[in-house]
C-alpha cells in the first residue's frame, strides 16, 4: 500500500491556491493599471508582442511545480519487494516510575538504575516481542511505540530520569491508562503491561482500572523497586535529603500490598526487585502463559521511495518555465 514518509509536509499544499489566488490578484491589479496609463489604443500599442495566453502558461507551470517539490518533500513510499517480517511474540509495554522517589537507595545503586538493569535484561530475553516504552511521575508520557527495536528501546530506558517528566509524583493511574493506549492491535489477548515503580502513591485510579484492562485482555505484571522500611530521598538540587513542610526528611517506602492488588486484578504477577535473573525468570515465565499469535511486524520494513521522480518533474517543469517566452510567438 502506498503511502507519504513524511505525511505532515502535504500541509503546505495549502500554498498552491495561495499563490494561485495572488497570482489573479495581480493580474487584475496590472489591467486596472493599464488603463490609468492613458489612450487604451496606444497602450495597447505598447505592450502588442505581449501575450496574455503564455504569461498564464509560465505561471500555472511554476505552481504547478511548486506543487510537485511539496509532494515530492513528503516522500511517496510504497512496500519493498519482501514480505513483511513474520513472528511469534507478545505485545509489552513497560512502565517506569521515573519519580524522584526512584534515586531512594534502599537497593544498590539505586531504585531506578536497578530497574534499569532489569529492563535491559527482560529485552535480552523478549527477542520476539514488541517492546513500548512509557515513563512517568506526576503525569505519564508515552516514549517510545511498540517496537522490535530493541536497541533503541536501551537508548529511551537509559536516558530515562526524573529530568525528562517536569511534573513530580507518582500517577500509577495515568501510566496504565497511556500504557494501555499503546497497544495498537484490538485482539483481546498477546498484551501485557509491565509496570515498575515503588508504588509509593496509593492511586485510586489505578485500582479503577483494572476491571477495564482485564476486560481489554491486559495483563498488568507489577515489579516493587525498594523496601517496605523505605529509604530517605537524595535532593539534586540541596544536595541533601528531600523534606516535608514541616522540615522533616521523606521517608520513601514501598507499597507491596498496592502492587500485588494491581497484578491479581488481571492475573498478572507481582513481585519484588531483589536479584535481577530470579526477577527476570519470574516475568518470562508469566508472559508465557500469554498465548502468543503470529503477527506482522513492518517497523524494519524497507520501502521503495519515488521522491526523485517528483523533483525530476518539477525541474523539467522549472527549465520549462524559464524558456518559456511571455512574448508572441514569432514566425520568420
Amino acid at each position: 500500500m502506498l503511502r507519504f514518509q513524511y505525511k505532515e509536509l502535504l500541509w503546505a499544499l495549502a500554498a498552491v491556491p495561495v499563490v494561485l489566488l495572488l497570482l489573479f490578484y495581480a493580474w487584475r491589479k496590472r489591467h486596472q493599471v493599464l488603463k490609468k496609463i492613458g489612450n487604451p489604443v496606444q497602450v495597447k500599442q505598447l505592450i502588442r508582442n505581449f501575450s496574455p495566453a503564455n504569461f498564464w502558461i509560465k505561471s500555472l507551470t511554476a505552481i504547478l511545480a511548486l506543487g510537485i517539490v511539496i509532494t515530492g518533500a513528503a516522500n511517496l513510499q510504497r512496500p519493498g519487494k519482501a514480505d513483511p517480517l513474520k513472528r511469534k511474540g507478545v505485545d509489552v509495554v513497560i512502565a517506569l516510575d521515573v519519580s524522584r522517589s526512584m534515586l531512594a537507595d534502599d537497593i544498590k545503586p539505586n531504585r531506578l538504575e536497578k530497574a534499569r538493569q532489569l529492563i535491559y535484561k527482560l529485552m535480552e530475553e523478549m527477542t520476539n516481542d514488541r517492546i513500548g516504552l512509557v515513563v512517568f511521575a506526576g503525569h505519564a508520557y508515552l516514549q517510545m511505540p511498540l517496537t522490535t527495536d530493541h536497541s533503541a528501546a536501551r537508548l529511551y530506558v537509559q536516558n530515562a530520569s526524573p529530568d525528562i517528566v517536569p511534573t513530580q509524583g507518582t500517577v500509577v493511574g495515568e501510566a496504565l491508562k497511556m500504557s494501555s493506549t499503546a497497544f495498537i492491535n484490538q485482539e483481546r489477548k498477546f498484551k501485557s503491561i509491565i509496570l515498575i515503580t515503588d508504588g509509593e502513591d496509593h492511586d485510586a485510579e489505578a485500582i479503577q482500572l483494572i476491571p477495564s484492562l482485564a476486560e481489554s485482555g491486559i495483563m498488568v505484571n507489577t515489579i516493587g523497586v525498594g523496601s517496605p522500611e523505605g529509604s530517605l530521598i537524595p535532593d539534586p538540587i540541596t544536595g541533601s535529603y528531600k523534606k516535608d513542610l514541616q522540615g522533616n526528611p521523606v521517608q520513601s517506602k514501598l507499597n507491596e500490598a498496592f502492587l500485588q492488588q494491581l497484578a491479581s486484578g488481571t492475573k498478572g504477577t507481582y513481585l519484588r526487585l531483589n536479584q535481577i535473573p530470579e526477577a527476570v525468570t519470574a516475568v518470562s515465565k508469566q508472559l508465557s502463559t500469554i498465548e502468543q499469535t503470529a503477527l506482522e511486524d513492518n517497523s524494519l520494513r524497507e520501502y521503495d521511495s519515488f521522491f526523485q521522480w517528483f523533483l525530476a518533474a518539477a525541474l523539467f517543469l522549472l527549465m520549462l518555465e524559464f524558456f518559456w517566452p511571455e512574448r508572441k510567438w514569432s514566425i520568420a
